[in-house]
Parts: structure tokens; sequence; C-alpha cells
């Protein structure tokens, strides 16, 4: 019995000093960013030694993995499949753009960080690359039921895809100052226009 005890014991408090680990990873890269986290700094904000650190996560692909695991349940994303639920394509985006650009406002920090040092920094890409079919999903859910075809199509496809992205939310919410629900508004009248505009020079619904 004592020596089961002292395995729980143990088990529990590595898996302690791990969540200390992570979460200080999470804290810096949302700080400094991803390519400015340093082991040494790590440990010191975990209170864990360097040593420490390298053997619970041996590599970057370890460590950054852990960390994008923490962060994806403190911070899920929305569920496009919800969004479905929504008969009329104007109202679905609406209500879309609503809760991304929420989320985007919730983790500015950390999105900013990560998109900047993205580009150099090949076990970021690899772990991001794990969210592509996240926001498939999001695409895919958003460009169902427009009434447009042919070119005006493609380029209603395009406006929801710059819709979506964190960039052109981060330039209407941060740099041009509009709230999130006048962005939203913004960006629902970009895209509903292309379909109006089809309809008016077509004079007739295309398909689906």
């Amino acid at each position: 019995m004592t020596r089961k005890y002292e395995l729980k014991q143990r088990a529990e408090s590595q898996a302690e000093t791990r969540r200390r680990i992570v979460e200080a990873t999470v804290e810096l890269h949302g700080s400094v960013g991803p390519a400015k986290t340093t082991i040494s700094a790590i440990a010191e904000l975990a209170g864990v030694q360097r040593l420490t650190v390298y053997r619970h996560f041996p590599d970057d692909q370890s460590l950054f993995r852990a960390c994008s695991g923490h962060w994806a349940v403190q911070h899920p994303r929305p569920d496009p499949s919800r969004w479905t639920e929504v008969a009329d394509p104007t109202e679905r985006l609406r209500v879309a753009l609503g809760e991304l650009y929420a989320y985007y406002r919730a983790t500015e920090a950390m999105s900013t960080n990560v998109r900047r040092d993205l580009p150099q920094m090949p076990v970021l890409q690899e772990v991001a690359a794990r969210f592509a079919p996240y926001w498939d999903d999001v695409r895919a859910a958003l460009h169902r039921s427009w009434k447009t075809r042919g070119h005006r199509r493609k380029l209603l496809r395009a406006a929801v895809g710059h819709a979506v992205d964190f960039d052109t939310w981060k330039s209407l919410a941060l740099s041009q100052d509009l709230s999130d629900a006048d962005a939203v508004e913004l960006m629902v009248s970009l895209v509903s226009g292309l379909q109006a505009s089809n309809r008016s020079s077509t004079g007739k619904t295309g398909d689906r």
C-alpha cells in the first residue's frame, strides 16, 4: 500500500510539474511570442530547472503540441456545425462572424504573436497545420446556399474567405477602430452585396 501511495504521489507531482511548464510556455507565447520564448524563461516562470523542462518535453514538437492542446481547451473555437442550422446564408454569415470576431478579440495577443513568428518556425507551422481542417469546415459552412454562379460565385467565395480572416478583423477592429458588431455588418454587406448585384445583372438566381 505504501509503495502504491508513493507512486501515486510521484505521478501527481509529475503531472503538476508538466502543467506548470505548459502554462508557463503558453503565457510566454502570448506575451513575447514563440520565437522569443527560451527554455530558460520557461523554467524560471514554471519554477523548475531547465533539465526538468527537457525531461518532460525532449523536443520542441512535444512542447508545442502540448501547448496548442492546452490553449485549445482554454479557448475553444466556434463550432461551424452549429452555423449550418441557420438556413439563410446572410444570417448564417452574420452569426458566424459574430462568434469568430469575439474569439479573435479574446485571443488577439496570442494570434498576433503566432502569425508573426509562423514563417520562421517550422515547428510552429507543423502545429498550425493541424488546425487547417477546422478552417476548411468554416469556409464550407459559409459557402453553402448563396445563389450565385460563374465568376460572381468565385468573387463571393473570396469575400467570405476575406471576412473570416483574422487579419481582416484586426484591420477593422484595431486599425479602423470599429466595434465587432460594426465589423460584422460591414463584411456581411460586402458578401451579400455580391449576391444582390448578381441578381440585378442576371435577372434570375443561379445554381446553388
